[in-house]
Formats: structure tokens, C-alpha cells, sequence
């Protein structure tokens, strides 16, 4: 072997040695790399983990429009706001200690609560609960001021308002990892069960507590037991409200669900009964609070009193009279003969809806004479005998015996077209009574009552003509 071949072999050996350091020195470069990447991840994890530690939530979800706190707490406004959050804190607190035990502590418990602030004042108003519509608007700024995380929330009036916003909350945390338990207030609405049915049998329903207010209806009882339930004693009513005393002008009472429970209702898209308790639901409903309230003089005490107003007589300023007791001579004058029943002209429901280019119900246009329909309010007609033909009162006190003329019935629709239609412009109701674009404000002229109309903005400037028509079944 030659010099010449020994250092072709060491060359070569050596080439195999530089490969071996440069592998050597690339292999300690990355495991330098994955060390640093482990490290940082272990970091964020740890402070990931710390963060999830000190951010669980306890999220509730309360239909106010339903779930209604109870009537000593409203009653003292602000402060009574402040004592309603207070006390659900501390039920919402006891119960996750009772219930979940190995959780921890260090937990935020964020409420919402949607409601048509409007309507439920209204409502409790009319029920003799509070002595002004304001309290009740006091009560919720206070709820909301009590707690950085506690939020009385006013959705408007309008359809499904605080269903919708429910609904989609819901939704957001149910897989929020931060979120480890939702609270839902809905017993006195079918209309979640859809939804709770959807989850029923799906994972994660040992996350979700069911609020009892008033009883769960017939549709939620039946899902109640695949779900938690608790009931928080003397925080929120567990009876429906009852309404004695309606507003003298433009209170409509209908329902945005077939049935909304935690107020009890006449049938839907019809007004209440002056003296029968009524019970009104929220979210869907439109209600209109008169201009001046009736004098504390005029409330009924702890146990209301019924009071006799009519829907569509006197203005919207007029304190409704209060009935007398029932007597011996009353009840059997009560019971006498009554006249025979005056039988409304024929008004038959029509078949179709004239509807606008926007899709807006177009209501035909009326003249107005207020010499008459003072004239007409003054005769307390029921509005239901003469315009539907289908009063579902018994017994109603309003007439149904006198014989109304042609004109007269039409004076006694633009009277009642006076209230506005909860379902607005949408209304595919053909026998409904009530205004569906404000009567003072067609095209072309001002609304005479300015921003103390009872009408919404939307059902202002509505156009009215006729280029399509919606056909119905019957109703």
C-alpha cells in the first residue's frame, strides 16, 4: 500500500467524522429548539390553566318577561333591584355549593336578564302591584348597579325579543369552556323546549339547571326530569300575575306564543276582560302606559280590587272607577233577565290581507270625527261582540244589546284601531281589530300626539298602497 492510498483512506475518514460532528451538532440544535418550544408551552398551559381557574363561570339566563321577582322587592324600586340581586347571588351561590362541591370556589357568576322593561312595568301596574309603571324601571337599574356582572337587560317590545336574545346566549356558553354551569328561567314558556328538547339527549345536559318560577309548562314538565331543576323560595313569583285593572286607552293584551304562562290570557289576538283577571306575556307584547297614571287613590290595596275601564272609552288620562262590592241586591239584579242579544252587522272576515311593496299590512283608510267617537266610547260597545262577532267573555261588561248602526260600526273600528296590533305590520290575523299604522299619520301628515303616541316609529309613514295580498286560512 502506497502513501498515495493511505491518505485517500484517512480523508475519507475524516469526511466521515466531520458528518458524524455536523449530525451531532444539528441533532443538539434541535433538541435545543424543542426544549425552549416545551418550556414555553408549559408556561402557557400553566397560565392557560390558571386563567381557566380563575374565570369559571356560572352563567344565568332568565326570562324577566316570565320569571318575575317577587312583588315586595319590585315594589321598593331601586333598593328592592339591589335586594333581588343580593338574594339570587347568594341562592345561585348556596346551590352550586350544595350541588357541586368538588368545584372550586373561585368562580364569577354572570346573570342576564331580558325582559320588555315597557310591558312588565305596564303589566304590574295594572295588576295594583306597583303605584307608577317608573318603579319597576327603578327596581331594574338598581338589579343592574348591585353587581359588575348582573344586567337587567330591556330587549323592547316586539315578537320573541327576549326568547331570540336568550336563546342564542345560551347557546354561545353551553360550550364555553369557561362557562361550567348555566342557570335557565324559563318554566312559564313552551317556547324553550324546542330547544331543550334538541339537548336532551345529547352530553353536557349535567351542565344546565332548569329555574322554576311559576310551574313548568306542560312541554317543559315533560323534559324537566332529563334535566336539573331547583326552585329559589321567596326570590320569584310562583303564581301568575292577575290583572284587575286595565288602562282606560290603547292596552293590548295578546300572545306571542300559544301559550306564555306567567301572566294568564284570553286567547290570542284578543283584548282582556275588564273585570276577569287577565294575565299578559312579555317579550311579544306592546303595551302603552298613559300619559298620567291614576292617583295613588285609585290603586288597589294589598288584594286588588277589580276596577271597571273600557279599552276603547274616555282618554288615556281617565282614572278607571272602582266597582262596588258585591251585594245580595246586586247579585240577584245581576241575575235578572237580560235583553235580547243585538246581533252585529254581518262583518265577514276577509279572505286575503292587502299588504304594501314592503310587505306591510295596509289598513284602509278612515275618517276621523271626534264628536263621534267620543260619542261612541261613551256607549262602553264591546269590541269584540261587533267587530269579530266572537267575545269569549262570559259574562262581559261591556254591551252587546245595542243596535249599532253602519256608520256607527265604522266609527267603533277607527276607535279601535286606535291600539296598536302587537304583531305590527306582520299581522296576518284577517279579523283583527287594531291598528296596524297609526291612524294620526298617513302619508302625508304629522302624527298629532308627537312622541307620546302609542304607536312605534316603524308603524308611522307606513305606505298605503295596495300592490299585493296575502291570503289566510280561516281563523
Amino acid at each position: 500500500m502506497t502513501d498515495q492510498d493511505l491518505y485517500a483512506r484517512f480523508d475519507l475518514l475524516r469526511g466521515a467524522e466531520d458528518q458524524k460532528n455536523e449530525l451531532i451538532t444539528e441533532i443538539l440544535r434541535q433538541l435545543d429548539k424543542l426544549t425552549n418550544d416545551y418550556q414555553q408551552m408549559t408556561l402557557d398551559y400553566q397560565r392557560e390553566a390558571q386563567y381557566n381557574r380563575d374565570t369559571q363561570l356560572r352563567q344565568l339566563l332568565i326570562d324577566g318577561d316570565g320569571m318575575v321577582f317577587g312583588d315586595q322587592m319590585i315594589q321598593k324600586g331601586e333598593l328592592g333591584g339591589k335586594e333581588a340581586a343580593n338574594k339570587l347571588w347568594n341562592a345561585i351561590r348556596d346551590n352550586v355549593h350544595q350541588t357541586m362541591p368538588s368545584l372550586t370556589p373561585e368562580y364569577k357568576i354572570v346573570t342576564r336578564i331580558y325582559a320588555n322593561l315597557k310591558g312588565l312595568a305596564t303589566t304590574l301596574y295594572y295588576a295594583g302591584i306597583v303605584e307608577k309603571p317608573t318603579v319597576v324601571e327603578e327596581f331594574a337599574r338598581g338589579f343592574t348597579g348591585s353587581k359588575q356582572l348582573f344586567d337587567f337587560v330591556d330587549v323592547g317590545s316586539g315578537k320573541d325579543r327576549a326568547d331570540d336574545k336568550i336563546i342564542e346566549v345560551f347557546k354561545l356558553h353551553l360550550y364555553n369552556c369557561h362557562c361550567r354551569h348555566i342557570f335557565f328561567g324559563c318554566s312559564h314558556d313552551n317556547g324553550y323546549a324546542r330547544l331543550l328538547e334538541d339537548l336532551a339527549d345529547q352530553p353536557g345536559t349535567g351542565r344546565i339547571t332548569l329555574m322554576e318560577g311559576v310551574p313548568f309548562e306542560r312541554e317543559l314538565s315533560v323534559l324537566k326530569s332529563k334535566y336539573e331543576t331547583t326552585q329559589f323560595q321567596n326570590l320569584f313569583r310562583t303564581d301568575k300575575i292577575k290583572i284587575y285593572q286595565q288602562p282606560g286607552y290603547g292596552l293590548q293584551t295578546t300572545l306571542p306564543h300559544q301559550t306564555h304562562p306567567s301572566y294568564s290570557m284570553p286567547p290570542p289576538a284578543l283584548p282582556s276582560p275588564q273585570q276577569q283577571p287577565t294575565t299578559q306575556s312579555g317579550s311579544g307584547l306592546r303595551y302603552h302606559v298613559p300619559p298620567e297614571p291614576p292617583s295613588s287613590n285609585n290603586k288597589p290595596n294589598a288584594t286588588p280590587s277589580p276596577v271597571l275601564s273600557n279599552a276603547t272609552s274616555g282618554s288615556s288620562n281617565a282614572p278607571p272607577a272602582l266597582l262596588k262590592p258585591a251585594t245580595w241586591a246586586s247579585t240577584t239584579a245581576a241575575a235578572a233577565p237580560l235583553p235580547a242579544l243585538a246581533s252585529p252587522p254581518p262583518t265577514p272576515s276577509p279572505a286575503i290581507i292587502p299588504r304594501n311593496k314592503y310587505g306591510q299590512r295596509v289598513d284602509p283608510p278612515s275618517t276621523y270625527n271626534k264628536t263621534e267617537s267620543h260619542r261612541i266610547r261613551a256607549l262602553k260597545l264591546c269590541n269584540l261582540h261587533y267587530l269579530r262577532g266572537d267575545c269569549p267573555y262570559d259574562p262581559c261588561h261591556h254591551d252587546h244589546y245595542y243596535k249599532i248602526s253602519k256608520s256607527e260600526l265604522a266609527t267603533l273600528q277607527y276607535v279601535a284601531r286606535m291600539v296598536p296590533c302587537q304583531w305590527g305590520t306582520e299581522c296576518d290575523d284577517p279579523k283583527c281589530i287594531y291598528g296596524h299604522r297609526c291612524p294620526a299619520n298617513y302619508e302625508g301628515t304629522e302624527c298629532r300626539f308627537g312622541a307620546e303616541c302609542n304607536f312605534p316609529a316603524e308603524m308611522h309613514g307606513v305606505d298605503g298602497t295596495v300592490v299585493r295580498t296575502t291570503r289566510v286560512g280561516k281563523k
